[in-house]
């Protein structure tokens, strides 16, 4: 284990506030040219400044440890089976896998609250548990949190790009897929060294916010070899996904990331991820150069050779990670074509 590092701390109060001084442009710029050097480095940075509250993640942290404290009979009664189409719910250790291989977790999904009717795979109503009913409140309110946040880092984005900075919100985080996740990983002893709590893997959107919880365990693969993330009080860690990969050709790469929890305590963690609207087309954007060569994908994976929407891309990849329930509640992908 290579623990070379550390990844940098970039604070970007600039971006989430509406600062209109006569510094603020040059404040704003200079956060960008912080996120384009950690994109053209690692694609992962730490963000402070990010104005979420700490008694809100204190609430939420707190709930969440009293969930994953329920007896196993509990936690299955939101199952992700009860979910249907939204895909929401409570999943058991092992009941989601990474790369083919059953990840040393479980978790609970959760998205956008919507109507239940509402046609469109991964969208609808979330699951709450009774016994846990300040769960409700802390996940919908963190989640509007978030959601500001990722706005927020895409101006940075959008800046470090020589694009407006609203380019984005306009675009397309004018109606972003937002879907959170609350991950327990329980302090195994790892027989085999593949084992993970979730193995290597990148994610699939824009950019992914997460919250630590104090114990270590993410890893990143960078240029340097695989480094360590560990939380760092008063920040989330920030990566960029698949769809931002693409929509550079490349020039900002998607990093691989794994989990593994040595700690022998039970690890949490809290990954928002922050995508763009579920109709979306993701086309290289026309301001860039085509990009040949530079660093290849982990996966060998050419993101060019996908067409379709988002919510093609990312129904395809999530049927993959719980085929048994991809099987029985999701269509096959519209006019997607090329193997996610």
């Amino acid at each position: 284990m290579n623990a070379a590092g550390p990844l940098p701390v970039i604070d970007v109060a600039a971006l989430t506030g509406s600062g209109t001084g006569p510094g603020a442009g040059r404040e704003r710029a200079e956060v960008a040219r912080r996120i384009e050097a950690a994109c053209l480095d690692s694609g992962f940075f730490y963000i402070s400044g990010h104005g979420v509250p700490e008694a809100l993640i204190a609430e939420l942290r707190d709930a969440a440890a009293r969930f994953f404290r329920l007896p196993e009979e509990h936690r299955s009664r939101i199952s992700m089976e009860r979910g249907g189409r939204a895909w929401r719910g409570y999943f058991p250790v092992g009941g989601e896998l990474t790369s083919g291989r059953p990840d040393l977790k479980e978790g609970v999904y959760f998205g956008a609250e919507l109507d239940a009717d509402d046609p469109r795979p991964l969208h609808g109503r979330n699951l709450f548990p009774e016994e846990v009913p300040e769960l409700r409140p802390a996940v919908l309110t963190y989640m509007d949190a978030l959601t500001h946040v990722g706005q927020a880092v895409m101006r940075g984005v959008a800046l470090s790009l020589g694009l407006d900075e609203d380019y984005f919100a306009a675009g397309y985080t004018a109606t972003p897929t937002t879907l959170f996740r609350i991950f327990h990983y329980p302090p195994p002893p790892y027989a085999e060294p593949d084992e993970w709590g979730v193995g290597e893997h990148t994610d699939y959107g824009l950019l992914t916010l997460l919250l630590q919880d104090d114990n270590p365990g993410l890893q990143v693969h960078t240029a340097r070899g695989w480094i360590e993330a560990p939380p760092i009080p008063g920040t989330l860690v920030c990566n960029i996904g698949d769809m931002l990969d693409k929509l550079t050709g490349g020039l900002y790469r998607s990093t691989p990331h794994r989990v593994r929890n040595c700690t022998g305590r039970g690890r949490l963690s809290f990954p928002f991820f922050f995508d763009p609207g579920w109709d979306c087309e993701v086309p290289p954007l026309p301001s860039l150069p085509a990009r040949e060569g530079g660093r290849a994908r982990w996966d060998g994976l050419d993101l060019r050779a996908f067409s379709g929407t988002y919510g093609d891309y990312l129904t395809a990849k999530v049927a993959k990670v719980f085929p048994g329930l991809g099987g029985q509640v999701l269509p096959p992908a519209r006019g997607a074509r090329e193997n996610v």
